[in-house]
């Protein structure tokens, strides 16, 4: 009865004080059209993703932004075509003006995309550009999607505004697992607190991140974060620590094209960084681990076993932390536009996030670290300032 008075009572606090993590209203806040456009240059990493490319490159390069825009794409020694297929794209679809670069293989200490990313902002600062868009090769933009980045960076001098791109969400797996990934970071990360000036939470969305060029500098953005594994959260947390306002907010019309049909995938997406996350601490695993357990299995367990063995306070605790939980899920899946059955069966969602973190572990300690296109990360030292 206490560990489902405890679980319920964690619910409420994260109901009431967690900065209202589960409402969904954070979006691109109010702006307005500067006088002048400013210059922007726009950065795309590449490795491997000529399966993606036909369908978000074309609405890179088609952009209605009023003032100059360029994009640079750096292809991170890719096995696939995709230098040579973005070059074929942007010849068939015309619009912005593209660059296509080459990152080669990263020196020692330096992740592959923060490598490649370095290479594309190398090429941008011949331009001289007043802001840079940090933008994976999987996400699709709405035309008017960097016009009303640059508007809202202007109107409430951010120094990075940043869009958590809506998911692919069609199988049931995704169904069952992508919302509440977002959810989950979320709650980490709670949206509210990342734009209040004076809060130390800090986070990015590493698919849609504009940023000022001179922030950018003053940040030593990538140099000073070029070992981090989740480079969006090390991003936001370089920029803030100088003195930067950031901001982020779920995005309405800038989507993920990348299918993760198969538990498989969202699996490896998931474990590949989620020790990182917890800076391959064994103790904060074991937290980790107690945290989620007390939180999301709890409740169904304690309500069970109290309708089970005649325990009203104990079902009555666990079935009203249930009830909370679900409820706070309600507005992600409808953010989705999806069905509301995956909300009761949170616990079971989150027991699979569990064993992910559990696994990304062991892959760890296995000599294996984080995995990605290819390259694998096994460095302990290599996300010491992600958090």
């Amino acid at each position: 009865m206490w560990i489902a008075a405890l679980s319920l009572a964690a619910w409420l606090w994260l109901l009431f004080c967690q900065g209202f993590f589960w409402r969904t209203d954070v979006r691109l806040p109010a702006r307005t059209a500067p006088r002048r456009w400013p210059s922007v240059c726009v950065v795309v990493p590449a490795r491997d993703e000529a399966a993606v490319l036909p369908a978000s490159l074309p609405t890179l390069l088609a952009q209605d932004y009023p003032g100059r825009a360029e994009i640079f794409l750096v292809d991170d020694d890719s096995g696939d075509g995709t230098g040579e297929l973005a070059r074929s794209l942007a010849r068939r679809h015309g619009g912005l003006p593209l660059t296509v670069g080459s990152a080669g293989e990263p020196p020692a200490g330096w992740t592959g995309k923060l490598w490649a990313v370095r290479q594309g902002i190398a090429l941008a600062r011949a331009r001289e550009p007043e802001y840079l868009l940090l933008t994976d090769a999987d996400i699709a933009h709405a035309p008017d999607s960097l016009r009303e980045l640059v508007a809202a960076a202007h109107t409430g001098g951010f120094d990075v505004v940043s869009q958590m791109a809506r998911l692919r969400v069609e199988s049931v797996w995704e169904r069952l697992v992508v919302p509440a990934f977002v959810y989950f970071f979320a709650q980490l990360y709670p949206f509210r607190r990342i734009g209040r000036r004076g809060s130390r939470t800090a986070a990015a969305a590493g698919g849609c991140v504009l940023m000022r060029s001179d922030a950018a500098e003053r940040a030593r953005i990538p140099d000073s974060i070029r070992h981090a594994v989740i480079d969006d959260v090390a991003l936001a947390r370089a920029v803030k620590g100088g003195g930067g306002h950031v901001w982020l907010g779920l995005a309405d019309r800038v989507d993920s094209v990348r299918p993760y049909p198969r538990l498989e995938d969202l699996w490896r997406m998931v474990s590949r960084s989620a020790y990182a996350q917890l800076r391959h601490n064994p103790l904060l695993l074991a937290g980790t681990v107690l945290g989620l357990a007390l939180v999301y299995l709890v409740p169904p367990l304690a309500l069970g076993c109290g309708l089970a063995l005649g325990g009203a306070p104990t079902a009555l605790c666990g079935g009203l932390a249930w009830l909370v939980m679900t409820g706070t899920y309600v507005p992600m899946l409808r953010y989705y536009q999806q069905p509301l059955w995956p909300a009761p069966l949170l616990p079971f969602t989150a027991f699979l996030y569990l064993l992910m973190t559990v696994d990304s572990a062991v892959q760890h300690y296995r000599g294996r670290g984080a995995a990605w296109k290819g390259r694998t990360y096994a460095r302990p030292d290599a996300v010491a300032d992600e958090g």
